[in-house]
């Protein structure tokens, strides 16, 4: 079985696969100090809940935005696994070019969305992954991963503005009765929720009319809150919240074959 495992910089995230389909994931909290063993703990844990042990894992994966975390999962896999897990760089075969005056600087989990929305959808599109930061990466028509745009996640801008004013309460990230609130917390929720809808609207317009194409541009969400947003604007068609595991299972193939 392949494990696959998307290491983000609140969330980590694990998928098991057998073959091309899914066993089961698993969530865990981003803890940068953690040691290997002790994720070696929790992974065991993990696939114990399945009825299995590190000896049905034949391969891993790992994406991964928190370099110290890529240390110590890769020490786990070498040390618990007997084997060196594969980790995604701008150097891995993904099956698209990273066409970006310095391609080192691509996130793995940008690289792998972009893959993934390759070899799932197609190109042209554009991957909003709303996470820690929400990212919007460009895959071109010629398998080519070509930039994008990164900005402040949702609930990183909420709380920010908690912490700035001391008045303002945290208030749940959804949209209020009315655009128009009537007290502070639906004003709150009005600014950052529809705020938010109108940032995705308007960036992915703007990078639409930067691509030069004339296909149609599919725009692919992922990430925990992407289905919330999804039901309140157009402007994503497609969301598929196990995009970057699916992707890091294309890759693993990939590289498998050769």
């Amino acid at each position: 079985m392949l494990l696959a495992i998307d290491i983000g910089n609140t969330n980590i995230y694990l998928g098991l696969w057998h073959n091309e389909r899914w066993q089961i994931t698993w969530r865990a909290r981003t803890v940068r100090d953690k040691m290997p063993d002790e994720y070696a703990v929790l992974t065991r844990n993990f696939l114990s809940s399945a009825d299995l042990g590190f000896r049905a894992v034949s391969s891993v994966i790992i994406s991964s935005v928190v370099p110290p975390l890529t240390l110590a999962f890769t020490e786990m896999v070498e040390t618990y696994l007997e084997f060196e897990p594969l980790v995604v760089t701008h150097e891995t075969e993904t099956g698209i070019k990273v066409a970006i005056p310095q391609p080192e600087q691509a996130g793995a989990d940008r690289i792998v969305n972009t893959a993934a929305a390759q070899a799932i959808y197609g190109g042209p599109a554009i991957v909003v992954d709303f996470g820690t930061a929400t990212t919007f990466d460009v895959l071109n028509e010629n398998r080519e991963y070509c930039g994008g745009a990164i900005t402040t996640g949702i609930g990183v801008a909420g709380d920010a503005l908690v912490s700035r004013a001391a008045r303002l309460p945290t208030v749940d990230l959804k949209p209020p009765p009315n655009p128009i609130g009537k007290n502070t917390i639906h004003a709150m929720q009005s600014g950052l929720f529809w705020g938010y809808v109108g940032l995705i609207e308007g960036l992915t317009t703007r990078i639409k009319h930067s691509m030069e194409t004339e296909k149609p541009i599919q725009v692919i969400g992922t990430g925990g809150l992407a289905r919330v947003f999804h039901q309140h604007t157009d402007a994503l068609d497609v969301v598929d919240l196990n995009l970057t595991l699916a992707g890091l299972r294309v890759i693993y193939q990939l590289n498998a074959e050769k």
